[in-house]
This record gives C-alpha cells, structure tokens and sequence, in this order.
C-alpha cells in the first residue's frame, strides 16, 4: 500500500502561498516534495535554479559539481559567499540550501559528470536541469537524458543574452537543434566574454518555472520551443523547435546509441586516460 505525504503544520504554513494557488495546493505540494530533480552545475544558472526548487519544497536535489568557490564566482553565482571562497562548490550549496529549507535532501555528486558515471547519476532522477557552460557537457547531459528518458530543462548565459527550453524524451532534443559543435574557441566562455551577473537569475528562475510546471504538469512548458533573451534590449522572442528525422540521437535512424567521448567529438583533447 502507497503511504500518502503528510504535510506537517509547519510545512502547511511553510508553502501557503502554493496551497492556496488551485493550480498547486495541497496535491500539487506533495508532488513537489516528492520529486527528484538533479542540477547539473552548481555556478551561475544552478545557484538559482537550486534556491528555488529548495524554497518551493522539492523533496530532493542533486547536485553534480566538481569545482571550488573562486572569489570571481560571487559576481553571480548566489549559493555562495565570501566565507565559502576555496571549498567544494556542491558542499557551500548543500549548507545553503538546507539553511534556507531543512525540509530537501540535497544529495551532492562531487565529480564530472562524463560518459562513465552519466548513466548511473542522472536515472536517479525525475528531472534534470543543465546549468553547465561548456559544449562537451551539453551534448553529455543532453544525451544522457534522451537514452535514459528524463526530461531536461536547458539554459544558457553569455554577456547580455540568455536561452531557456524543455527537451522531452521522443519530442526532439539538443541535437535537432544543434547537430554538430561550432569549432573550437569559435564561442567564448562566461569567463573569455563575460556575463551580467544578474542575468543567470533571470534565465534560472525560467528554468525553476519549467521544472515545477513540469512536475505539477501544469501549463505549457518550454517543450518546443527556444526562448532567447536580450536583456540589454529586454526583448524575448521564441523560436519553433521541431523533433529533426536526422537527428542522430532522436531521429528516426540514429547513430549515437551510446555515450561518447564529449571532449573529442567537440574538437577538444580527450580527457579519457
């Protein structure tokens, strides 16, 4: 027999202003608090995404990250602070997260994420949320998903622009989108370029809004489309997205099956030893 959640009487007043919404209430809020989400990336579009998820009660985040707080990350990234400069970035995020709600498990992957371990983390959970800032994990996380058939809420930031959408399993993904890789050093990093510092809160909330649309199965989500933001024009327009036959992931005659090596099919030297 399936034990229903409970809601404590200080979780009842804890998340109110959801229970009280008809598109939420209490249903929807035992949904939260029993959804699994992993964030893949615990910097500029992580920290918000993970402070939201926290704040409205989802049950349990994962957080894959292997770097250590710099002092150039506080510029944007809101998991951490000063006090956190040289520690592993997924434990100043778990302490965060539990300071602001006891009540989520944060469960820290303090590793890459790569084609060995992707399929054993990323199953775990109901939802992933990509927040890296590289190509290689892009196409890594983006992979991941389809074969293992979670959805994936993407996001990405560079000096004033940002982009937000849903891929579903069997419903197109990354690679209808962008089949191939630019080369090499032919798009620079947040740190080559720069990026706002408050942009990746406004792409990160989008993100965290598609996540619980997608739990509470309300609304329509991102699925299909390209959101792509100027925030130095504050203009947003949408561009259609549509499963490609071609894919070679998801299309109808696919050649990736299986992980590969990210770093060598981006036209970078291999990091497998």
């Amino acid at each position: 027999m399936t034990q229903v959640l409970t809601l404590t009487p200080e979780q009842v007043t804890r998340y109110s202003r959801h229970i009280i919404m008809p598109q939420v209430g209490s249903l929807g809020q035992r949904k939260l608090m029993e959804a699994k989400v992993l964030i893949v990336g615990a910097g500029g579009l992580g920290s918000p995404v993970a402070l939201y998820l926290a704040l409205a009660g989802v049950g349990t985040l994962g957080i894959v990250d292997f770097d250590k707080v710099e002092l150039s990350n506080l510029q944007r990234q809101i998991l951490h602070d000063t006090y956190a400069i040289g520690r592993p970035k997924v434990e100043s995020a778990k302490e965060t997260l539990q300071r602001y709600n006891p009540d989520v498990r944060v469960v820290t992957h303090e590793t890459p994420l790569t084609s060995e371990n992707a399929m054993d983390i990323i199953p775990q959970y109901d939802i992933v949320v990509n927040g890296a800032d590289n190509f290689p994990a892009r196409y890594l996380v983006n992979d991941a998903c389809y074969l293992a058939g979670k959805p994936l809420v993407d996001g990405s930031i560079l000096i004033f622009d940002g982009q937000a959408s849903v891929y579903l399993p069997g419903k197109g993904c990354y690679r209808c989108l962008f089949p191939a890789p630019p080369p090499p050093g032919s798009v620079p990093s947040c740190a080559e370029a720069g990026v706002l510092g408050a942009l990746p809160g406004l792409v990160g909330s989008i993100q965290s809004i598609e996540v619980m649309k997608l739990i509470l199965n309300q609304g329509k989500s991102l699925a299909g489309r390209l959101l792509i933001i100027d925030a130095l024009t504050m203009e947003f327009r949408e561009v259609r997205l549509r499963r490609n036959p071609k894919c070679p992931l998801c299309g109808d005659n696919p050649t990736v099956k299986e992980l590969i090596d990210y770093e060598v099919f981006c036209g970078l030297p291999s990091i497998v030893q």
